[in-house]
């Protein structure tokens, strides 16, 4: 099985990724980064730690819109040599590590953000543990993940073309999933809702907002689009506060 950064690290995958964030009504354009940013809050002014930052897109866009400072973590060779480039210019920090083994600082960021990584991160009860304690008293937790149910119907996935029907099963029965993604295999990680929930609550935050992706039709150029995407949830996403 392939774990998340040396998936993207091959070739034909990353072609394959890349190709898809540029398509028209990607869902990361058209339902995950308006809610997360609605969720995320207000950055200007304050300190940002990013967990699985990509290509660096999202810390360009924080830096250009006033956060003090910037720091990516990205496993991935291939995206962390993309984030370098756009991260440097802006002075952005960028760590070539894993969200399970970067050594966190204690007290440093107001914010913490993560879109669309945690589902790859193995032991995410000690993750959250960690964000905790990388956070400034009063800081900000915000996460996306691929949606349960999506984590949850391996058989969906193996089916090609367009999916219209989603078998979820063994639900809840917990961990690691090898899924078939972009022409290749990838580990992700299947949790209940109740699961990140709870693992926020233990680490000591107070959970203060989920949200389950629900599409806006003025979002999409393609009605019928937006109609399918309305059948299930692709993303979960929360966001979470470390108490003052």
């Amino acid at each position: 099985m392939t774990s998340g950064a040396d998936f993207y690290d091959d070739e034909q995958v990353f072609a394959n990724y890349m190709q898809r964030r540029q398509r028209t009504d990607s869902p990361n354009d058209t339902i995950e980064k308006p809610i997360f940013m609605e969720m995320f809050g207000s950055y200007p002014g304050k300190s940002v730690l990013d967990l699985g930052c990509g290509d660096g897109g999202f810390g360009a866009e924080l830096l250009a819109g006033g956060c003090t400072s910037y720091t990516g973590v990205e496993a991935s060779a291939r995206m962390a040599a993309l984030a370098q480039e756009q991260l440097a210019p802006l002075g952005g920090i960028l760590h070539h590590d894993s969200i399970e083994h970067w050594m966190y600082p204690e007290n440093a960021f107001d914010l913490v953000a993560s879109r669309l990584a945690l589902h790859h991160t193995d032991n995410i009860v000690r993750t959250f543990a960690r964000v905790y304690d990388a956070l400034k008293p009063g800081g900000w937790f915000a996460f996306s993940v691929e949606h349960p149910v999506l984590t949850s119907s391996h058989q969906s996935a193996t089916a090609s073309g367009r999916r219209y029907e989603w078998t979820v099963d063994d639900y809840f029965i917990t961990g690691a999933r090898n899924v078939a993604w972009m022409g290749s295999e990838v580990i992700k990680f299947h949790r209940t809702v109740e699961d990140y929930f709870s693992a926020l609550q233990h680490a000591g935050f107070t959970v203060e907002q989920l949200r389950e992706s629900r599409p806006r039709r003025e979002m999409f150029t393609d009605p019928e689009l937006y109609e399918r995407r309305t059948r299930i949830p692709l993303f979960l996403l929360l966001a979470a506060r470390k108490p003052a």
